[in-house]
Order: C-alpha cells, then sequence, then structure tokens
C-alpha cells in the first residue's frame, strides 16, 4: 500500500469535501438539504467509478486501469499491481511447466501421470507411441480404458508397485516394456515404461546359447566316456572294438575341437569391429591358398570343383573374410554328395564384385533359408550324422559380412543345388581394380 493512503488521508479528504459545503449551506441557509445534496453526489459519484471498475475487470481487454482520482485512483492501481504480479507467476509457471515437459519428453521412457482412480492428466510422446495415447484428448480417461491388456489392468488393481511389470506394447506387440509406477503424492501417480525389448532378446539369446553350447558338448563328452569306461580293462576288448573306439573317440574330440574354435571365433567377433578400411585384403592370394588346402578336404567326396578368380582386392579384415570364405567352401563340401560340383566364383558384376560358391547338391528347402544364419541351427537335428555339422558356420559368416557391410544371399531349389554368395560394395574395392 502506499505510504500516502491512511486513515488520515480518508478522514481529510471527507473533511476538505464536507467542511466547506456545510459553510456553504449555512450561509445560504439551507445547510441540510446541500449537505444532502452533497452526499448524494458523492455516492453518485464513487458509484460511477465503481462502475468503471467492473467494467475493466469484465469486459475491457486493455491491462491497464482507467483513470480515477482520489481514493479510486489507489484502488485501481492495487488491483493493477495484483493483476501484474499474478500475470509475472502466471508465466513463470508456464516456463516452468514448459521446462518440465521438455525435460520429461527429453528422457528415453515413457511418462505417463494419472490420478488414483486411473484418470490420465498427462503423457509425453513416447507414452503416446507406445501406448497408443493421444494427449490432451484422453485427459481425464482411465487408463484400464485405454490400455485394456489384463496383466495391466490386474497390476493397477493390485496396487503393490514394488515390483515392475513387463508388458508388449499394446499398439506394438514386437515391442516390450518394462513399466514402474511410483506413488509422489496423495492423489497422483507416474508411470514409467521403458523399451527392454533387446535387453530380453539378449537374455533369451544368452540363455539359448548356453543350453546350445551344453547340448552341443553332451554328445561327445558322452562317448567319450563310455568308451573310457571300456579301456579301463583294454586287454578283454577285441582289437576290432579297440580300433573303432580310438577311432570314434579321436572324431569326437575333433568335434569338440572345432565347436571351440568356432565359439572363440564368434566372440572375436561379437567385440566391437574394427574399422575395416585399416587394411587391403589380397583376396585372390587367400582364395589361391584355399584352393590349394582344399584338395585334402575333397579326397574323400572327390568333387569336381572349380575356382574362378578374379584380380580385385578390397578393403576389409583379412582374417573374417578368410573365414567366410572357408566355410562357405566347407559346407559346399560336406553337403555335396560325392561325385558333385562344386564352383568357387570372385568375379566382377557391373561396378561392383561377387563372391559365390555354387553346388548342384541337393538343396534347401524355403522354409529353412531364412534360418540357416540363426546360431546352432541345422537343417540335420541328429548330432550324430555324418554330414552334421555345430550350426554355428553360417553364423559367422553372416557376422564377418555386417562387419564389412554385405549381406548373404542365399539360393536353392531342392534337387538342383544351392549357391550362397555376397556383393561386395564399390566403396571397398581398391582402385584401378
Amino acid at each position: 500500500m502506499d505510504k500516502k493512503y491512511s486513515v488520515w488521508f480518508i478522514v481529510s479528504g471527507f473533511l476538505w469535501f464536507v467542511i466547506p459545503l456545510g459553510l456553504l449551506g449555512f450561509l445560504l441557509d439551507i445547510f441540510w438539504p446541500l449537505l444532502a445534496l452533497g452526499l448524494l453526489g458523492a455516492l453518485a459519484w464513487h458509484y460511477y467509478f465503481q462502475y468503471k471498475l467492473v467494467d475493466w475487470l469484465w469486459h475491457q481487454r486493455t491491462l491497464l486501469p482507467p483513470t480515477a482520482p482520489g481514493s479510486w485512483s489507489y484502488i485501481y492501481d492495487g488491483i493493477y499491481r495484483t493483476q501484474r504480479r499474478s500475470q509475472q507467476r502466471r508465466r513463470a509457471l508456464a516456463k516452468l511447466l514448459r521446462r518440465f515437459r521438455e525435460a520429461a519428453e527429453a528422457i528415453p521412457d515413457a511418462a505417463i501421470v494419472f490420478r488414483k482412480d486411473g484418470g490420465l492428466i498427462w503423457c509425453n510422446k513416447l507414452g503416446q507411441f507406445y501406448f497408443g495415447l493421444k494427449w490432451p484428448a484422453d485427459t481425464g480417461i482411465r487408463l484400464p480404458n485405454l490400455i485394456r491388456q489384463p496383466e495391466f489392468i490386474e497390476y493397477l488393481q493390485r496396487n503393490d508397485f514394488r515390483q515392475s511389470l513387463l508388458l508388449n506394447s499394446p499398439v506394438r506387440e514386437d515391442i516390450i516394456l518394462e513399466v514402474r509406477i511410483i506413488p509422489y503424492s496423495d492423489d497422483q501417480y507416474l508411470m514409467m515404461a521403458r523399451d527392454v525389448t533387446q535387453i530380453q532378446q539378449l537374455e533369451q539369446m544368452r540363455k539359448d546359447f548356453v543350453a546350445d553350447v551344453s547340448h552341443e558338448l553332451k554328445t561327445p563328452l558322452t562317448v567319450l566316456q563310455g568308451y573310457l569306461e571300456m579301456l579301463s580293462d583294454p586287454a578283454a576288448l577285441p582289437p576290432k572294438m579297440l580300433e573303432k573306439a580310438v577311432r570314434d573317440m579321436h572324431a569326437q574330440s575333433n568335434r569338440m575341437r572345432d565347436l571351440v574354435e568356432q565359439l572363440l571365433a564368434m566372440s572375436k567377433l561379437d567385440v566391437a569391429p574394427r574399422d575395416i578400411f585399416e587394411q587391403q585384403v589380397d583376396v585372390p592370394a587367400i582364395l589361391h591358398a584355399i584352393e590349394k588346402d582344399v584338395v585334402n578336404l575333397n579326397n574323400d567326396k572327390e568333387h569336381q570343383i572349380e575356382f574362378e578368380i578374379g584380380s580385385a582386392k578390397m578393403f576389409g579384415l583379412a582374417d573374417e573374410l578368410r573365414s567366410v570364405f572357408v566355410n562357405l567352401i566347407t559346407n559346399a563340401i560336406r553337403y555335396t554328395p560325392a561325385g558333385g560340383k562344386i564352383t568357387v566364383r570372385w568375379a566382377r558384376r557391373y561396378n561392383h564384385y561377387i563372391f559365390s560358391v555354387t553346388d548342384n547338391g541337393p538343396g534347401i528347402a524355403a522354409e529353412h533359408i531364412p534360418l540357416l544364419t540363426e546360431r546352432f541351427y541345422r537343417i540335420d537335428k541328429d548330432r550324430n550324422s555324418a554330414t552334421g555339422g555345430s550350426g554355428l558356420g553360417l553364423a559367422i559368416v553372416q557376422q564377418a559380412l555386417e562387419h564389412h557391410h554385405c549381406k548373404l544371399q542365399i539360393d536353392s531349389i531342392l534337387g538342383q543345388g544351392s549357391s550362397f554368395s555376397f556383393r561386395v560394395p564399390e566403396e571397398l574395392l581398391l582402385e584401378n581394380q
């Protein structure tokens, strides 16, 4: 309040109005009529400025108050100053609310605020994306009516939010959400939802990997253990049985060694990949060396193997590319019946190079082709079969090719053979090739 506005200010103003009016009425001998008329005028004056005040507050859009003399100027100015303070507070509150919403939009989780009865108050964009909510259109609607999954409704009704809830997104079933609800006032709750799809997939992959490795090692270990028990008394074994036991144990030990080597190769690939542009790989030299090595692998099968090797070199990782070539060629030799024909090509096609391994083997059914690059997947489920591998070869190939921005292409027709190939992008090829 202004220091000038006080009780004395009000009393002195009233006296300055009444005393001259009373003196004039006394002199004219109309004291009471004139005084009454003056007081009625003063009352009408106050009602007039009261009307202007109401009109300003309810009808005028301007923030500035109308001009008024006397005590009404203090009233108008006081209301104006109060409105200014209230406006400043509203602006500060709106700015704070805007910052809160910006912060809520920046976090990598869905955020939903709702009342104790389930009515929606607010949600960020991720909340709309994961749950199909529409804010502010859905404001006030109960969450059980918007998210109708039974496990979520039961979670809300249980009212015990100490544990999180794993939930599939109601609008995107391929997304797995971890939902947490946090009470933060007597009547309001904050629900946070995080995308844990990759974490759940990795956890499932870990479980499957451990189970598959255990299963892969169980068969050879069982065979070795059985033969070792028989060899506790070698003199009692016939020579042919002893020879078979040694041969089988040697095969099973090689099987375990190959499995361990492939697992180590995959562990190296799982590490953050190196820069493929740091090395220049002499692909023709690698393929010529493999061509000499496959002679020993082909002794039993006696395949007709042809190598068509172009001159192009490329950027990449020599050990990973050699692993790709060896796995694809070895698979063709292993799964093609004896006396088959296998063609290995490293050849230019337009502005890029193609590596392919083509055979005239039994071919692969269409339903198996999308699954061939999964770890431990095998068409022949018999782990003791003559041709059965570990199911890791093509997974290693796929992962190594991804490091080189390539993709394994599998084409096969039952009874006619298969072709495994990949295209090398032009940017990986060395110039002048």
